[in-house]
């Protein structure tokens, strides 16, 4: 029975990869409209979503196949729905993180925060997280996570070495002075007896308070490891909420909002979402924190912060970051071209269409049509990687110039070998599912139908409503990724929000960020596993953790939605956009 179980279990993908369209084939069946073949594909997609049956990438290929089969789309419109302006947005964002990271910019950056901070164990611990959060701002999570952890392993064992050594030194010194005592006695027997009765009971009591230093400091450096882990896995996801570019969740919502909402006057943009989302990623961080702080430090703050006390420990510890960041050496020209490429990028997107006065785009470009996006701003910039020399070329006088047969062009920033092995082709695809789903529930009907069904919603308070929906999301990107999340609930959260007359944006911004709280589970996040394999944590340790900064996310996003969110989209109002969708063929 046992083995039978075993290999049921070892089989499971191909079960649920079978029994799973089985199982609700009667639904298009039975009831014959485009509704049910849409519902059908949703159901089947969702399913292979969250058990993860076949990759993910190849779940969202599904609409491709099915929506032309079951009569719900054009072959050629599915398609249309791949490669769209936030894929265009989505793939620049990334050249310019590859670029960041093959220049080693990101660890530059890192290091010289880390050293202005200094090693006391709760500014280490806001610095670990600042640093992280900022860096997954801009480039992926993971890198960011695997990056950071080392780092902050490296200097924890420093300490713990340090105060290891400290404590022999003293334990030393301490038989040294008993020695010395014992000399001065006049007795030579009396001195010979005492001496080795007293050296018996020093050594039994050496060795005991050696054994309870060792034993108290392994204990204190579990959890600083612990809380370590920790905050730099989670400020990496609280860190993607901030930028529109920043994890996957926040473009397939802007993806979303423009093709259900074509009309929406480009509500969602880079500026609009960094003016929303940044201050919320800080109220996050600082109250996560606080909690973990809690958790690992306790609140001895003359403990935690040092009050201007320092030792041999802490200088140590700061030598070896002052090493690493010794040992990237000057700052060379790629490290100077990427960010000056990158802060041009950041205020292009700023100043494209900030909203309170006209942006360069709107300008020069989008006076009639918006012709200029921010994927138009990401591409052109990122292509300047791909034309910039990753070295400064020697004149042909220049008088260290190489041999003729050694002369050669150098490299530029980036070469596509290295975005052909780093870019994340897979995600693309995801996204292109997400539009392909929404644009198939909008020409079926389903949409409606679904806002419908839910328009008994109407009578609760709308606070409510964007509350319970934050906690339904939070629950459920803990056991599937934030991707197919996103892409399942935006469609139907857009078609409930028009049938109850409440702000799309009202429930689909807080949504959109929750799904990037998986703080409970290791195999929530990548940044989660990563950290789980480093910091000697047990899955207890990451839910006890997890569970309450969801809570502290949840609470913090309705905060934002219901103050500086409102007063930003006027989210108080129902918009005139959102009655005028995209037009069913």
């Amino acid at each position: 029975m046992a083995s039978f179980l075993r290999w049921l279990w070892i089989h499971r993908n191909y079960f649920i990869i079978f029994l799973t369209p089985l199982l609700f084939l009667a639904l298009p069946l039975v009831i014959k409209s485009p509704e049910a073949n849409c519902g059908f594909a949703i159901i089947l997609m969702a399913l292979y979503w969250c058990t993860e049956c076949i990759p993910l990438a190849v779940t969202a290929l599904l609409p491709v196949i099915l929506f032309p089969m079951m009569g719900i789309m054009e072959s050629t419109k599915v398609c249309e729905q791949y490669l769209k302006d936030s894929n265009m947005l989505f793939i620049g964002g990334l050249l310019v993180a590859i670029a960041v990271e093959n220049c080693n910019l990101h660890k530059r950056i890192a290091l010289r925060v880390l050293l202005v901070v200094g090693v006391r164990p709760a500014l280490l611990m806001m610095g670990f997280m600042a640093v992280t959060a900022f860096l997954s701002m801009w480039i992926s999570n993971t890198a960011t996570t695997a990056m950071m952890l080392p780092i902050a392993q490296a200097v924890l064992q420093q300490l713990s070495d340090t105060e290891a050594a400290a404590d022999n030194r003293e334990l030393q010194a301490g038989c040294d002075n008993h020695a010395f005592e014992m000399s001065e006695i006049k007795d030579v027997k009396l001195k010979e007896a005492e001496f080795r009765k007293d050296e018996v009971s020093r050594a039994e009591e050496a060795m005991n308070m050696v054994e309870q230093r060792r034993l108290a400091r392994e204990k204190k450096y579990l959890l600083l490891s612990k809380g370590m882990s920790l905050c730099v896995c989670y400020s990496a996801s609280i860190g993607g909420t901030a930028t529109l570019t920043g994890t996957t969740p926040n473009l397939i919502l802007k993806g979303q909002v423009d093709e259900l909402f074509p009309a929406n006057k480009d509500v969602i943009n880079f500026a609009s979402w960094f003016g929303f989302a940044f201050p919320n990623m800080l109220l996050m961080l600082v109250f996560s924190w606080l909690w973990l702080q809690f958790m690992y430090l306790g609140f001895n703050l003359k403990k935690s912060f040092g009050c201007g006390n320092n030792n041999e420990g802490d200088m140590e510890a700061y030598q070896v970051m002052k090493n690493e960041y010794k040992g990237l050496g000057k700052m060379t020209f790629a490290e100077g071209s990427v960010l000056t490429i990158f802060i041009l990028l950041v205020a292009l997107w700023f100043t494209r269409e900030p909203g309170f006065i006209p942006g360069w785009a709107t300008v020069l470009f989008n006076q009639d049509k918006p012709y200029v996006t921010d994927g138009t701003v990401a591409i052109l910039m990122s292509t300047l990687f791909f034309i910039i020399p990753s070295q400064m070329p020697q004149l042909p006088f220049h008088s260290n110039r190489p041999e003729e047969g050694s002369l050669k062009a150098p490299p530029t920033l980036l070469t596509w070998q290295v975005v052909h092995e780093r870019m994340p082709w897979n995600i693309i695809l995801l996204l292109g599912g997400g539009f392909a789903l929404a644009r198939g529930s909008e020409t079926s009907g389903l949409s409606q139908w679904l806002g419908d069904s839910l328009s008994p919603l109407q009578n609760i308070h709308p606070a409510a409503t964007s509350l319970l929906l934050s906690l339904l999301v939070g629950t459920f990107t803990e056991c599937s990724s934030n991707t197919a999340t996103t892409t399942l609930f935006l469609p139907i959260l857009a078609s409930m929000a028009v049938a109850i007359k409440l702000h799309p944006l009202y429930v689909m911004l807080p949504c959109t960020i929750c799904a990037s709280l998986a703080f409970m589970l290791p195999v929530a996040t990548p940044p989660n596993a990563i950290a789980f394999s480093y910091g000697n944590l047990k899955v207890i340790d990451m839910a006890k953790a997890g569970f309450m900064l969801n809570i502290i996310g949840v609470l913090s996003i309705n905060l934002a939605i219901n103050t500086w969110g409102t007063a930003m989209f006027h989210l108080d109002k129902f918009p005139s956009w959102a009655n005028q969708t995209m037009s069913v063929p």
